[in-house]
């Protein structure tokens, strides 16, 4: 496919966007946005869709560039025009929503790329965050590729990712599940095939729901730590922390539940290998490379004891050279 290069929405930036046909002259719409009092023209858009992630509580964890580009796009699709347009108000922000949301995807998709088709430049948000996070928009993005549209994304707001780094858990490895089912044995069921994944999980969750969910995770998971975060980047933003069945017990006899929840849980515990597998790593590794480094890498493999690993390594090297030796 044909592509050019134009200016992108920030100034000074240049972006490779696919050539599209051209947009139909502007409305009379000002394209502007306001700060702090202060009115900012937003320069104009390439056609293509835009993912937008809005602030997830406090509004002014809104970027400067989501900004440009709500204030700029042709069209707004968001899951709620009433929340979205709360954003709106509070910015100065006049351009045209339109509700894209689970129940009404299939009738209005087409719509969506079709202005896409026309040159324009849409904007998808979310009723907060980050867009495609638990919403249908992965299928607008998929269709808009597949149709040779442009697509890219304002980065920005996230819950699971901020209740992710305040959760003081592992943050290397991560496991985004979402919302669990909300009938109690099909949630029971997807409980039991997380409980091997070698990762932090980091779930969605309703209040009326919670303590019930954090106790079928004490049960199916055993006994990890987690946290609980409410009402993050808001007034009343709370993080509790502690171990799933105590955390159970905090909610069940009354804890505030009021608001969004995210759930973070520990990965599980590593398994301890048993000597036969770390004798099997080892080999493995003492064929391709030194003493020193199969040492380190079985020890991280494992979790065994560097200096127990090493013991073994050595006696393995001399019984390796002492078989090399009978066998000439």
């Amino acid at each position: 496919m044909d592509e050019i290069r134009t200016n992108c929405c920030e100034p000074g930036i240049l972006c490779h966007m696919s050539s599209r046909p051209s947009r139909a002259p502007e409305n009379d719409r000002a394209r502007r946005y306001v700060v702090g009092g202060h009115t900012f023209d937003a320069p104009r858009l390439p056609a293509g869709l835009i993912l937008v992630a809005t602030p997830i509580g406090n509004l002014r964890d809104i970027t400067l560039r989501a900004l440009e580009i709500l204030a700029s796009a042709d069209l707004i699709a968001c899951e709620d025009t009433r929340v979205t347009r709360k954003l709106f108000d509070h910015y100065g922000l006049s351009a045209p929503l339109l509700a894209y949301h689970d129940h009404n995807a299939e009738a209005v998709r087409p719509k969506i790329l079709q202005r896409l088709a026309d040159g324009e430049a849409v904007a998808l948000v979310s009723d907060a965050g980050t867009p495609l996070i638990s919403d249908p928009g992965y299928r607008l993005v998929r269709e808009a590729i597949a149709a040779g549209h442009a697509v890219t994304a304002a980065p920005g707001a996230s819950s699971g990712l901020m209740a992710l780094t305040v959760a003081g858990l592992p943050t290397d490895r991560f496991f985004f599940e979402g919302f669990l089912p909300a009938k109690e044995g099909a949630r029971r069921a997807r409980i039991a095939e997380l409980t091997r994944i070698p990762a932090t999980l980091v779930l969605f969750e309703s209040g009326p729901r919670l303590a019930g969910t954090l106790a079928d995770l004490a049960g199916g998971l055993g006994p990890r730590d987690g946290a609980v975060a409410r009402e993050l980047t808001k007034l009343h933003e709370e993080v509790r922390r502690g171990d799933l069945a105590s955390l159970a017990a905090e909610y069940a006899a009354g804890a505030e539940t009021r608001g969004e929840m995210v759930i973070v849980i520990a990965p599980p515990a590593a398994e301890q290998a048993s000597a036969s597998d770390i004798d099997a790593l080892l080999q493995s590794a003492l064929a391709r490379t030194s003493v020193k480094e199969a040492v380190a890498e079985v020890a991280s493999a494992t979790g065994a004891p560097r200096r127990a690993v090493y013991s073994r390594a050595l006696e393995l090297a001399k019984a390796g050279k002492h078989g090399a030796a009978e066998r000439t």
